[in-house]
């Protein structure tokens, strides 16, 4: 072989390492607010989530994008949408691990904790199939508006088995549930919605319409919005009718997406489809509004995963490149750049299995507003971090083959997803109204870290300054939202983290000391601690 094609210098692939377990931040924060047999308990998806076949199957997945089928070689209508075999294997693992709609039916007080820490954990190795996972999981408290048919279809959705294919969901061993919500017209605007539902005389309604974006079209059950009488409604649409025939559904086509491209994202059109009454007539909104905020927990998880995932490469990349004479890890400006990276996924982790921790304790007044202020700051974070680990790669990580390029894609879409920036914020406005109990249990947990660091109490007085200012509150929303996390993020760091990683974060995102891209810590910091706390390990 000539001399020119000897290899050199490149980094070994990143496989036999457990991103759940082996991550010292999600690993601490399982055992803290759940317990150490746990954390134990996901060490099968951990060692799986680190390993070449399922990264492999995450490479697949994303390489070869679902296929819609309109129609047979007949004619007739099927809309039905074709996916990669590596999906199937990505969601069978997910939905048999309880990533799913297990938690509902899980009798341990730590099963919301458990499936939030094993999804940030396995989410890593693709995000598309995530989706479906997400809403079955949102999809149950939901359905419990309409408690005859949650106690016949809850247990299909928090049950372990994944079985792909339309068939009747009332007999079928495991659910995937999807939602409907967004038309052309309104977008996040519900209320603008114009699909229309009238009564059938025997219990169900027909719905006549459209939904502009409907995501896992292939799901067994969906949540949709319909105008009745009444007002904004809530109804539950199978893909197929109790006793087997399919139920309209027409797939228009689906939707060319800037990353997600596993997941299948679709048109769709009602006419004359079948529905249940989930909730009260003209109670849609705040029917599926349990949905809904749930799926915005893992919003939070979903960019914690990608954060995580990008720092993982960033770290691996740096301890096995060599240049100008040295190691990237060992270079103080690397080390720079690796801290603060290092920082955002720390405090990402920590607030959102905090969030997990809230749903198991019931402690829904904190999810109200925590909730909102963690997916508006975590998942605008996200794109920032990961531009930023992707040049720690250079030239090698705006190559497709490095799985950069993928994680960049999919950045920015949980800031847009359930709730884009501006929407969220106004829903953390709408949190902090007079008598607000959300804003009590906010200021209870904040509290709690209260005289712990000089930085931290003198955010605190500037975010009761903020909130106490009434002038232009929507034009300052977004400044609101991100006070308030950065300010949760810190309160959980003082109580549990290492003394160096709270401190690093206080002097950065607290106290001022810090510039307008990463790698812009202090002099002073530990950053090589920090570095060496965020490399990932066999578990």
């Amino acid at each position: 072989m000539s001399v020119t094609h000897t290899v050199t210098n490149q980094v070994p692939p990143l496989l036999g390492y457990d991103p759940i377990a082996g991550d010292a931040a999600l690993a601490e924060a399982c055992v803290r607010h759940a317990d150490a047999p746990t954390l134990t308990s996901l060490a099968d998806l951990g060692a799986l989530a680190g390993s070449e076949q399922a990264q492999e199957w995450g490479r697949l997945a994303d390489e070869n994008p679902p296929r819609l089928r309109t129609h047979d070689r007949y004619g007739n209508r099927v809309d039905e949408v074709e996916f990669h075999p590596a999906w199937h294997e990505l969601m069978g693992t997910a939905v048999g691990h309880g990533l799913a709609g297990a938690p509902w039916a899980d009798p341990s007080p730590h099963g919301h904790v458990r499936r939030a820490v094993g999804y940030l954990g396995w989410t890593q190795v693709e995000a598309g199939h995530a989706c479906p996972v997400t809403m079955t999981y949102a999809a149950v408290p939901a359905l419990r508006a309409a408690p005859d048919l949650a106690a016949e279809l809850e247990p299909g959705l928090t049950s372990r088995t994944y079985r792909f294919g339309l068939t009747d969901p009332w007999k079928k061993p495991g659910l995937v549930a999807g939602m409907g919500m967004t038309e052309k017209q309104g977008g996040s605007d519900v209320r603008a919605n114009t699909t229309r539902a009238g009564e059938n005389g025997d219990g169900s309604w027909s719905l006549t319409g459209h939904k502009w974006f409907t995501s896992a079209p292939m799901s067994d059950l969906f949540l949709v919005l319909a105008q009745t009488g009444e007002g904004l409604s809530c109804f539950l649409v199978p893909r197929v009718l109790p006793g087997g025939e399919r139920n309209v559904f027409r797939l228009q086509r689906l939707k060319d997406k800037l990353g997600d491209r596993s997941n299948a994202s679709s048109e769709v059109e009602f006419d004359g489809t079948t529905g249940w009454l989930v909730g009260d007539p003209g109670r849609g909104v705040p029917t599926i509004i349990e949905m809904v905020a749930t799926t915005r927990l893992d919003c939070v998880l979903g960019s914690a995963a990608t954060i995580r995932a990008a720092l993982t490469q960033a770290v691996h990349h740096a301890r096995h490149r060599s240049a100008f004479g040295a190691l990237l890890v060992d270079q103080p400006l690397m080390q720079n750049v690796l801290a603060d990276l290092a920082l955002e996924s720390e405090a990402a982790t920590a607030l959102a299995v905090r969030l997990a921790a809230a749903q198991d304790a019931g402690e829904r007044d904190l999810l109200r507003l925590a909730g909102a202020v963690a997916k508006f700051w975590v998942c605008k974070r996200t794109p920032t971090v990961v531009a930023e680990a992707l040049e720690v790669l250079g030239g090698n990580g705006y190559v497709e083959e490095s799985g950069l390029p993928r994680l960049y894609r999919q950045a920015p879409l949980n800031s847009i997803w359930e709730g884009s920036g501006n929407v969220i914020a106004l829903d953390v406005l709408r949190s902090l109204g007079s008598g607000s109990a959300a804003l009590a249990a906010v200021t209870a947990e904040l509290d709690t870290a209260r005289g712990a660091d000089p930085r931290y109490d003198a955010a605190l007085g500037t975010l009761a300054a903020e909130l106490g200012d009434p002038d232009q509150l929507p034009l300052r929303a977004r400044r609101i939202a991100g006070r308030l996390a950065l300010c949760l993020q810190a309160s959980l760091l003082l109580r549990y983290a290492p003394p160096a990683v709270a401190d690093a974060f206080c002097a950065t995102r607290l106290g001022g000391d810090w510039g307008a891209v990463p790698g812009t810590l202090p002099a002073g910091l530990p950053v090589r601690e920090l570095v060496r706390r965020a490399a990932v390990t066999p578990g």
